[in-house]
């Protein structure tokens, strides 16, 4: 476990590289995850966003994020890993336990259906007459805006739960 210090420490140079980030075009936010509990194995996690391939690419390959790494080291302990999300894996990505590789896109495509189309129907009966009077756009405007927190926060960890062993099947390589 890290004492004060060193937290603190990390913490400053995450912050100093979430900021750089920032600077770069195409940039659409960006997180530092710590540890919830006090099991050392749990790991600290930082999430950048990008919006299309090349601006994340200037990003990696950039100089302020070189420096940031190198100013990271002394905080790191063992090996860094690098994992790639695209579109709505990140809703299926596991919040703890050992990484798993992304699943396929149909199988991304076919849960976060499952969960939006029941979700969309049910927001818009019980919102069909509260905002029938309202223009097109803002009914939508509210009704999406619903429908992302709904599936970021509830549905999307629920389906990805109760679909695991079919989001992530064990491969033979995984059997005792």
């Amino acid at each position: 476990m890290c004492g004060p210090e060193e937290n603190a420490g990390f913490t400053a140079v995450m912050q100093t590289m979430l900021q750089a980030a920032q600077s770069f075009p195409g940039h659409l936010g960006g997180q530092l995850m710590k540890p919830q509990g006090d099991d050392p194995l749990d790991l600290a996690h930082v999430v950048f966003a990008f919006d299309n391939e090349v601006h994340l690419q200037a990003w990696q390959q950039s100089p302020e994020r070189a420096r940031c790494l190198q100013a990271l080291e002394p905080f790191i302990v063992g090996a860094t890993q690098v994992h790639r999300a695209p579109g709505l894996e990140l809703w299926f990505a596991p919040a703890s336990g050992p990484a798993r590789p992304a699943p396929p896109r149909w199988k991304v495509a076919v849960v976060t259906w499952l969960g939006i189309c029941p979700t969309v129907w049910v927001l818009s009966s019980l919102l069909a007459a509260p905002l029938a009077g309202w223009p097109s756009l803002p009914r939508v405007m509210v009704l999406t805006a619903l429908v992302v927190v709904a599936m970021t926060w509830w549905v999307a960890p629920a389906l990805t739960r109760w679909m695991t062993p079919w989001i992530y099947p064990q491969s033979s390589s995984d059997s005792p």
